[in-house]
């Protein structure tokens, strides 16, 4: 029985630019073009030619060798004719070979937003459609506000839908614009709209997260008969984001009741990468990737109760919906206090470090592990703090170098000018290689100085750590008042765009800083001799 065929259709570049803080150069829509179309997705909306400088020349020239290129834009204006209206005729003009128009289906929307009349906007619609078919480009309607306008007048919003279908749409794409529409009332609408406008093949879906239903209202579209899915990378978006392409091409590919039915323009090899797509967006976009985010989480597949994790290493089956490794993910058990030496021993096996069940370090580990925590140290989410300890613990870690003593200062005064002044001052002593070093630096804020006065000089292994980047820092108080125990959470990357974190603890915060700023540079040294761990490198 041969498969249906989905098309995928990217919209990171223009919807997901509505984004709060996401503002993307031509520099960076290239970067993410290419990395899209070599993923093997079908389409790439590049944004909006001649709504700015950045869209204008980004479709100077077509970015995609396989996908489709897609320009958005406006259908033409009312009593405008289609090469009277500029916005149309920079569509047209570009270097997109498919055009995909935005129109109003809502008539509230027609009457108010455009002030012209049901019947105009159904003209627009037609015309907008005929002037790009015309022009040799593939095109494509998306329907704005089509549920909320479909609950309001039904005869118009099928219209709408039809009318650019009969003017040669390849696809009729019907959006939940405000995100409120829930998965049952989707599915219902579309199973309408299919029987009564469009036919299945030729109909998408474009939803929003605002109600948390992005991903299931999509699949409620494709479950009624829509074969064309609209969404972004790692579902950013304007608002609460759009439907997350990251997690629906996995389920497309890997649930049965979808890939028996289905198929799609990705690999099973290039689904393997879908992880690496995910971080690597996430590290263009200067931001920490989201640990929970489906298949491609750091804890999508990860395991903290003692219990749970002896079974999977019993059958992998018993606690894990996919194989992590169909999508370029890793098995991992989380190491805590509510964790049995099936972790520990899972954990250090995947950091390539082999301990007996019955090596009496490995209880010693397992204890040291319990009280830290009970101290307030957090090892779950501080790796790198875990495999130094477990190293340490099991005699394996050399002293790459020793801190003496460290001072740190915050003097407040004026400078010369009469300006108020915070300024931070640290001293750090080390002895490396038998030769005692004394660093003095100064930064913004007692941390950033600290860290600073540690790398200054190093020694030897000074040129080791000219990569390392500290690039988040989290506090938590563990308990009230000013002498709380404070927790410290540092995370740290390279030039081998590797991530690891650290922790430190104390009731005094500067201290609980160093204590991580410390791992981090050990992990950093242990790493370039033995690629420390696997955790670093995802």
């Amino acid at each position: 029985m041969s498969k249906e065929r989905i098309y995928l259709f990217d919209t990171t570049l223009r919807d997901g630019q509505q984004t709060p803080g996401i503002d993307f150069s031509i520099e960076d829509k290239i970067a993410i073009a290419e990395m899209l179309d070599a993923f093997g997705l079908d389409y790439v909306e590049g944004g909006y030619p001649g709504a700015n400088p950045t869209d204008t020349a980004f479709f100077s020239d077509k970015r995609t060798k396989a996908a489709h290129f897609v320009a958005f834009g406006m259908t033409r204006r009312a009593g405008v004719s289609t090469s009277n209206d500029p916005g149309v005729a920079g569509l047209l003009q570009s270097a997109a070979d498919t055009i995909c128009y935005v129109a109003k289906t809502w008539d509230y929307h027609v009457r108010v937003a455009l002030g012209c009349s049901n019947e105009e906007n159904l003209e627009s619609i037609a015309d907008s459609v005929k002037a790009a078919v015309a022009a040799g480009k593939e095109a494509i309607l998306d329907c704005e506000h089509f549920f909320d306008g479909y609950k309001a007048n039904r005869d118009y919003a099928l219209a709408c839908a039809k009318t650019a279908y009969e003017a040669g749409c390849r696809w009729v794409v019907l959006c939940d614009t405000n995100g409120g529409t829930l998965p049952d009332e989707i599915q219902t609408i579309v199973t309408d709209v299919i029987a009564s406008a469009v036919p299945g093949d030729h109909l998408g879906i474009h939803t929003h997260d605002d109600t948390g239903h992005a991903v299931a209202n999509t699949f409620a579209a494709v479950d009624a008969g829509a074969r064309h899915i609209q969404g972004t990378l790692n579902g950013i978006g304007e608002r609460c984001g759009n439907a997350n392409l990251i997690s629906i091409i996995p389920t497309l590919m890997l649930k049965q009741s979808y890939a028996a039915r289905f198929e799609t323009g990705i690999s099973a090899e290039a689904l393997k990468a879908i992880s690496r797509l995910s971080h690597n967006f996430d590290e263009l976009l200067n931001r920490a990737p989201d640990l929970q985010s489906p298949y491609v989480g750091n804890s999508a597949f990860a395991t903290k109760a003692g219990i749970h994790a002896s079974a999977i290493l019993k059958d992998p089956e018993t606690y894990e919906h996919v194989s992590p490794d169909l999508v370029g993910n890793r098995r991992r058990m989380m190491v805590s206090d509510q964790g049995g030496k099936s972790n520990f021993i899972a954990e250090l096996e995947r950091r390539g470090i082999e301990v007996a069940k019955d090596n009496p370090r490995l209880d010693t580990l397992v204890s040291i592990v319990k009280e830290r925590e009970a101290e307030g140290y957090a090892y779950e989410g501080a790796d790198a703090s875990f495999e130094l300890l477990a190293r340490r613990t099991l005699g394996r870690v050399p002293e790459f170098f020793k801190v003496e003593s460290f001072r740190c200062m915050v003097e407040r005064r004026f400078d010369a000018r009469g300006n108020l002044k915070t300024v931070s001052e640290a001293i750090v002593r080390v002895e490396i290689d038998g030769e005692d070093k004394l660093s003095v630096a100064e930064g913004h804020g007692p941390v950033n100085a600290l860290d600073l006065a540690l790398r200054k000089d190093l020694g030897r292994y000074q040129a080791e750590i000219a990569d390392l980047e500290l690039v988040d820092y989290k506090v938590r108080i563990l308990n009230g008042g000013t002498e709380a125990i404070t927790r410290v959470l540092i995370e740290s990357t390279d030039s081998d765009a590797a991530r690891w974190w650290t922790v430190g603890v104390s009731d005094n915060i500067i201290d609980a800083s160093f204590q991580a700023l410390m791992d981090s540079v050990v992990y950093k040294l242990l790493k370039n001799r033995e690629q420390a761990g696997r955790t670093a490198a995802e």
